[in-house]
């Protein structure tokens, strides 16, 4: 074992990392290593991954189909660095994405690659849109999160990313994304209602941003009979919708993008995480060819020709989209995920716990106590599974394994949840 093996404490972190720093919290141990869906920490011991770098590894950890292809292209001496420049690893990504993406889907867009974060993304996306309209606010929505750079930060929802920038966040509505008021509320009818009386007080905005399936909002999906609806209002009053499938895209819910069951055509749409397929920053928006209003060096910045992130993107194209059988593999997976959970919340009633989701991308929902998810993660931890908590309160347990995952270690997981709720509920019961 190498010298920063043996040291496996965290002490230098608590010393000199800022204070901003969150994850670790949760999951304090100093990790080494990562191999499809398991984290190996410094002292050897194993931990099963159902975080999954909150959507950025939807492939696990040093896939070999893509690591190969990266180690070739470094040997070499292939380009990294090339800001915007025509590249040989970005020509390739670029005809992959088309031929195994766009193509089969029927779809045209022009790729715009930003800065490599989807924050960027976001930036870009909702520039653009104002840029073609002319038009300023943007509607987003409850439970959205779509990044904490300013622009975006304005159209995510949570109260206190917002107050962390330190002046108004302005030119963004939110209005109640589907269910958020009850099930017999019509959240599209009221956002048609607002966008066609004279005195709703409402201006015809540059576009609706949101997300198919939200993710740190509680694992939200919209139906696709709403997302249906939506994408006819906008189109009828010349509003850019942007879909936002950063998290919930690349395969997390079961298609490549999470919009797919519905059939709908985004104006544009924003992809980064898991699409570099290695857990290296990648970042790209698709753009209706006719929106495509950017003047030369309108959008910019250094790091938006991330080649490494070109290579291994294009090598999980090439051998996990090139046909259905991947799909079909997520969709077998995901009849595993929610039915052991739906037979988890039956098993304890009285928690009140609902599931709710699509593909590998689930939630169990704890209604009646909030600080139930967060006791439950911190027992599965302990028993070494790594898995987050989602929601406007925490309530939610979040489920977001690898869509490469063995179902072995899928049930194993799921056998981990089920003995820490257990083991929670009976701590609870105890101290009454």
């Amino acid at each position: 074992m190498n010298q920063i093996a043996k040291d496996v404490s965290l002490a230098l972190f608590d010393r000199v990392e800022s204070e901003v720093r969150s994850y670790v919290r949760s999951f304090p141990v100093l990790f080494d290593r990562g191999v499809g869906t398991t984290l190996t920490a410094a002292d050897g011991q194993e931990y099963l991954d159902f975080f999954g770098g909150a959507g950025a590894l939807n492939y696990g950890h040093n896939n070999p189909a893509f690591k190969q292809a990266l180690i070739d292209y470094i040997e070499r001496d292939g380009i990294v660095h090339s800001l915007d420049l025509a590249t040989t690893a970005k020509k390739a990504f670029i005809e992959a994405f088309e031929r195994y993406i766009l193509k089969p889907r029927g779809l045209t867009y022009k790729l715009q690659f930003t800065g490599p974060t989807g924050a960027n993304a976001v930036e870009a996306a909702l520039k653009l849109a104002r840029q073609v309209t002319g038009r300023s606010n943007i509607v987003s929505f409850t439970g959205s999160y779509h990044g904490v750079s300013a622009g975006s930060l304005a159209a995510t929802a949570n109260k206190d990313m917002r107050a962390a920038v330190g002046f108004p966040l302005a030119h963004v509505t939110s209005l109640p994304y589907e269910g958020y008021l009850g099930n017999s509320f019509d959240t599209i009818a009221y956002l048609e209602k607002l966008l066609v009386d004279p005195s709703s007080g409402f201006d015809t905005p540059a576009a609706v941003i949101l997300e198919a399936v939200q993710g740190e909002g509680g694992i939200n999906p919209a139906s696709v009979e709403w997302l249906r609806r939506l994408r006819e209002l906008t189109s009828r009053h010349g509003i850019v919708l942007i879909l936002d499938d950063i998290q919930a895209g690349v395969g997390r819910t079961g298609k490549f993008f999470s919009f797919e069951p519905s059939g709908i055509v985004p104006d544009i749409i924003t992809l980064s995480k898991s699409l570099s397929a290695y857990g290296t920053p990648m970042a790209l928006v698709l753009i209706r060819p006719d929106l495509d209003v950017w003047k030369p060096a309108a959008h910019t910045g250094t790091f938006r020709g991330n080649n490494l992130a070109f290579v291994t993107a294009r090598a999980a194209l090439e051998t996990y989209w090139s046909d259905s059988r991947f799909e079909d593999e997520i969709a077998r997976k995901s009849a595993i995920l929610a039915t052991e959970l739906a037979a988890i919340a039956a098993d304890y009633p009285s928690l009140g716990l609902s599931v709710r989701g699509r593909g590998l991308m689930y939630g169990l929902v704890s209604p009646k106590d909030h600080s139930l998810p967060a006791r439950v993660s911190k027992e599965a931890f302990a028993r070494r599974l790594v898995l987050e908590t989602a929601g406007s309160y925490g309530e939610v347990l979040k489920f977001m394994p690898a869509l490469t995952i063995a179902e072995a270690d899928l049930r194993r997981g799921l056998s981990i949840i089920r003995d820490s709720i257990r083991t929670v509920q009976d701590s609870t019961a105890a101290s009454l």
